[in-house]
């Protein structure tokens, strides 16, 4: 995979090292008490039924509030649910489209912070308005976790509230997971099949307690070095695990990454697919649909950043 090395500024946030991946946005405000009214939620999933796949394709938007640099859902919510919709519908092949908002809600930083995490975390009203949107046009939403220095388990916990939706998921970016003396953006984070196994555990007992239609739990991955021992990431009922793999760069070192993460899949974890509109189309034209549904396993979710 190509390497870029590049110095990106946000607001009140400065990162400056190597990466496939461009350093985090700023952090959001503090979370706040009280939450705007929700509309009601559907009986199942959002188009209907409560199992997933083979019937759904899913695509994904992905996006942090006010900061376009980290994907398209960082304003104008209702246009882009309508260009994901169209998006979404060249994917089918078969398939019944399933637009997702992948809502970046906790963000790693470059600073401390308050308890020195180096991360931030988006306010329940967010949540709550990308939530709203997603009802509106029958989508699923993401909540997606850059931890930071912050374990990650306590992370998922604390958005319980909204995982136990029948139409919100969860994602978790582990190359934004570092040690206790680490930084992020300055060195890859990590994780282990374990935690990951950990994790998805944690999200099937809200499934079964809740009685919720299956629930999405995405992992990134964009190098073998992200996840170590992942066979210890088993299937759990009610949880379908999707390892979206993130390689970046031209089409060929995309597929270099994409086979060297996808070849030994655990048991029960699905495929999905990243591609980034300003990063990827450096080095040439951005893939097409039919480009990607032609990669093998087929991607069960593709995300545009």
């Amino acid at each position: 995979m190509r390497r870029a090395c590049a110095v990106v500024a946000v607001v009140l946030l400065a990162l400056t090292g190597c990466s496939d991946k461009r350093p985090p946005a700023a952090t959001p405000p503090p979370a706040t008490r009280s939450t705007p009214a929700l509309p009601p939620a559907p009986a199942g999933l959002p188009r209907g039924g409560r199992v997933l796949f083979p019937h759904y394709q899913l695509v994904a938007y992905v996006g942090l509030p006010g900061s376009p640099a980290l994907g398209p859902l960082d304003k104008d919510l209702d246009a882009k649910a309508a260009k994901l919709e169209t998006l979404a519908r060249a994917y089918a092949a078969g398939r019944t489209p399933q637009p997702v908002l992948e809502l970046i809600t906790v963000v790693a930083r470059g600073s401390r912070g308050k308890d020195g995490m180096y991360r931030g975390r988006l306010p329940d009203a967010k949540i709550a308005q990308y939530l709203t949107v997603a009802r509106k046009h029958r989508m699923l939403l993401l909540l997606d976790i850059q931890p930071g220095r912050a374990k990650i388990l306590p992370e998922v916990q604390r958005l319980e509230r909204w995982l136990k939706e029948p139409d919100v998921g969860l994602a978790f970016d582990p190359e934004w997971a570092v040690g206790a003396t680490q930084v992020p953006g300055k060195v890859f984070g990590h994780t282990t099949g374990a935690e990951l196994d950990r994790i998805a555990a944690y999200l099937s007992g809200l499934v079964t307690a809740q009685h919720l239609p299956e629930k999405v739990f995405v992992f990134h991955q964009l190098s073998t070095k992200i996840v170590s021992d992942e066979a210890a990431l088993k299937a759990h009922p009610g949880v379908v695990t999707i390892k979206s793999v993130d390689g970046i760069g031209a089409r060929k070192d995309k597929l270099k990454t994409w086979s060297k993460l996808t070849t030994r899949l655990p048991a029960g974890v699905h495929a999905g697919f990243k591609l980034f509109y300003t990063e990827d189309t450096r080095h040439g034209p951005l893939m097409t649909p039919a480009q990607v549904l032609a990669l093998k396993p087929r991607p069960e979710l593709v995300v545009y950043e």
